[in-house]
């Protein structure tokens, strides 16, 4: 069996920040053919626990990045507003599907404005910004009226297409890896756990407002002491983390995690021979970030697979998803 289906199913589910319910009941019904009893939180939020009186929580977050239609054009096209830090650079010329408030959906592009290199001599060197973008609509319209009569309308979600590949060296290309590869690493281990038929006091949270900061702020078990999230490891110049391996946070924008906490995972990795890098973000936060602002009284520590091209076309690879699993057992078992 290749469990990374699991992953490439997950990554398929549209789940921008604020339209993630049906990811959360892929990740809920996952819980339940294994055996768990999951629950969700008022606000949306997924939590599985594996044992009685779970001290630790584990956290990963299951929203994305996406967009949200915020006006319509006079030519029928769509305006749009942006869903967390998603890179208009990086994501023009993507295909997307607009869901619409009564369930319908459409397909459409990402465009800048005037978009053919024979009638803008503009187009290499226009700034790439909300008012000089806008959505392409593959129906046939040409006003506003004929959009609205499809159905569409301000505050419909705009999804975009994650082009999963895994390949056979191992690498995950896939938009999205922030954070469905943090989600499957707390899947993966949860099957593992009850495989080996352990009971461990441990919950599993599964967050769906991370990308606007306020994901991890609360919805925990009351007996919780620590949160370990499992969110991307940051590639770049001025980090150690690749995408082999397992990226341990000393500190991001937010200030240090837990020095105890860091030090006994690191010394986890390094008892357990498992790749890892201990890095600083300089521009990150997480839900552990989140818990602590919201003022909860947890040590907190961040973990996760390298994860390369951060809010573009990402790439991981699965020795780096196996080395964050490995590491997350080391410290639960």
């Amino acid at each position: 069996m290749n469990h990374y289906d699991k992953l490439r199913e997950l990554v398929e589910i549209d789940s921008p920040t604020g339209f993630t319910a049906t990811a959360c009941k892929y990740i809920f019904d996952y819980f339940k053919s294994l055996g768990y009893s999951p629950a969700y939180t008022n606000k949306g939020a997924v939590k599985c626990s594996l044992g009685d009186s779970p001290t630790v929580a584990m956290a990963a977050h299951v929203d994305t990045l996406g967009a949200i239609v915020s006006g319509i054009q006079k030519d029928g096209h769509l305006k749009f507003s942006l869903l967390g830090g998603l890179s208009l650079n990086g994501f023009e010329g993507e295909y997307c599907r607009i869901h619409t408030n009564t369930g319908k959906i459409y397909s459409g592009t990402l465009l800048l404005k005037d978009p053919s290199v024979h009638a803008n001599k503009e187009t290499n060197s226009k700034q790439r910004s909300l008012e000089s973008m806008f959505i392409r609509l593959d129906e046939e319209v040409s006003s506003a009226e004929d959009t609205k009569k499809l159905g569409i309308a301000n505050g419909d979600i705009i999804a975009f297409d994650t082009k999963y590949q895994e390949l056979e060296s191992g690498f995950i290309k896939s938009r999205f890896m922030d954070n469905k590869a943090g989600c499957y690493v707390l899947m993966d281990l949860a099957r593992r756990i009850k495989e080996e038929g352990r009971s461990v006091p441990v919950e599993l949270f599964f967050s769906n407002y991370e990308e606007v900061g306020h994901g991890g702020t609360c919805g925990y078990a009351p007996t919780i002491q620590e949160l370990l999230v499992i969110d991307m490891g940051v590639i770049g110049d001025a980090c150690e983390g690749k995408e082999t391996a397992c990226s341990i946070c000393a500190k991001d924008s937010s200030g240090p995690y837990d020095y105890d906490f860091r030090k006994k995972l690191v010394d986890l990795a390094e008892k357990n021979k498992l790749p890892y890098a201990v890095d600083i973000y300089p521009y990150y936060g997480s839900d552990g970030s989140a818990a602590l602002r919201a003022g909860n009284d947890f040590r907190v520590g961040l973990i996760g697979p390298g994860v390369a091209a951060s809010h573009g076309m990402e790439r991981t690879h699965k020795k780096g998803v196996e080395a964050t699993i490995e590491l997350c057992m080391a410290y639960i078992i």
